[in-house]
């Protein structure tokens, strides 16, 4: 993490800032989140990522509090004062108020945190680890972005104790839902298949692009459920998010295997590049 950062209205070195603890969010793990790409010193699909915050704050019943333009505007400032215009930044909105044990003073409704860092070297190859009855696509926030992130925090750190990259979870129905922090593909016959967000998977900012890029690209692009058995069929596997953007798979629980990067997953990796700058041209 950069030292300085944004907290509510102003940019401070990191160990000046503080929190309450009584705060609803630090107990509870009650906010939203997103992480952003900032490419040339600005944030990518900020519009779609603060989409995605205010449904989620929505759901949590919460309020962001504040104004989209103002928060893009601090991201950019941030990463101007980090000196990192080529990075990652976190966005985070903090509950401050309600429940039995909650303290906030005069703090406002949420604290607004945001963080920025130097871009993660992923792996040329990502080596999934399969996890069944992990994601249940039926509770009222399935899919949400929010703090409360510590099962797939701690499914995340045991596979890379035990030699993986990601998590592949399975919902309650067997079906593929999502990894960790990554949305997930296969290409079979000329098609590329990803779950729908009834899986319970999450609307990733990186997939929402896709789908909407890739069919304008030549792509034949369907969402559609998926199971352990489609794996086998397969002839590439890809996984996408923010900070990885477009990324191959080599293998699923060592049992199923690929030649990464495939040539569609490599065709796809350089439409989005495309799509990137187009968006930062305009």
């Amino acid at each position: 993490m950069d030292p300085l950062i944004f907290h509510n209205h102003r940019i401070l070195p990191l160990q000046e800032a503080y929190l309450s603890p009584g705060q609803m969010g630090l107990l509870m793990g009650w906010g939203v989140f997103t992480t952003l790409r900032i490419c040339e010193g600005k944030p990518f699909a900020f519009n779609r990522h603060w989409a995605r915050m205010s449904r989620d704050a929505d759901r949590l019943g919460m309020q962001l509090g504040r104004d989209e333009e103002a928060v893009r505007q601090a991201v950019i400032k941030l990463a101007e004062a980090n000196a990192h215009p080529e990075s990652m930044a976190r966005v985070s909105f903090v509950k401050n108020r309600g429940g039995l044990w909650a303290e906030a003073g005069d703090r406002p409704e949420t604290d607004l945190l945001i963080f920025t860092r130097e871009l993660i070297k992923w792996p040329a190859t990502s080596r999934l680890k399969l996890q069944p009855h992990s994601i249940y696509s039926e509770t009222r926030l399935a899919g949400a972005k929010m703090l409360s992130w510590v099962q797939n925090a701690a499914l995340l750190e045991r596979a890379h104790m035990e030699g993986f990259d990601d998590v592949l979870l399975l919902n309650e129905s067997g079906h593929v839902a999502e990894c960790t922090s990554a949305n997930f593909f296969l290409v079979r016959a000329g098609k590329v298949l990803t779950p729908p967000l009834t899986s319970g998977c999450l609307p990733g900012i990186t997939r929402s692009v896709l789908i909407e890029a890739l069919p304008k690209a030549g792509f034949d692009l369907l969402e559609q459920n998926l199971t352990v058995e489609d794996f086998s069929s397969a002839a590439e596997v890809f996984i996408t998010s923010t900070t990885r953007e477009v990324a191959a798979v080599g293998c699923i629980d060592s049992r199923w295997h690929y030649a990464a990067p495939g040539k569609t997953t490599l065709a796809i990796e350089q439409a989005f590049e495309e799509y990137v700058r187009k968006y930062m041209r305009s």
